[in-house]
């Protein structure tokens, strides 16, 4: 995987506002998996256009954050997805 790999979320696979349970989830083929805030966080800053440090970067600004906290979180979180194959991380 590259250092700062381009993040995009694959076909069939989108963010959604679940009503019902009032929480938001990440759909994908035949699964659904429910958001904390901080994965809705990382997860809306995904706009197919961005690598990870650059998403990195965004999220340090709009929590006041560093962003070597951030850092390694976000990248935690997403290489969990790319092993779910809810996310796709590109050189």
């Amino acid at each position: 995987m590259s250092a700062d790999p381009l993040v995009l979320l694959p076909r069939g696979v989108r963010l959604h506002d679940d009503r019902v349970r009032g929480r938001p989830v990440l759909l994908g083929p035949e699964r659904a998996l429910m958001l904390d805030d901080i994965a809705h966080a990382i997860l809306t800053e995904v706009d197919n256009r961005s690598r990870e440090s650059q998403i990195v970067t965004r999220l340090a600004a709009r929590f006041a954050a560093p962003q070597a906290e951030i850092a390694g979180d976000v990248h935690e979180f997403l290489s969990d997805l790319r092993d779910r194959r809810l996310v796709d991380l590109l050189p």
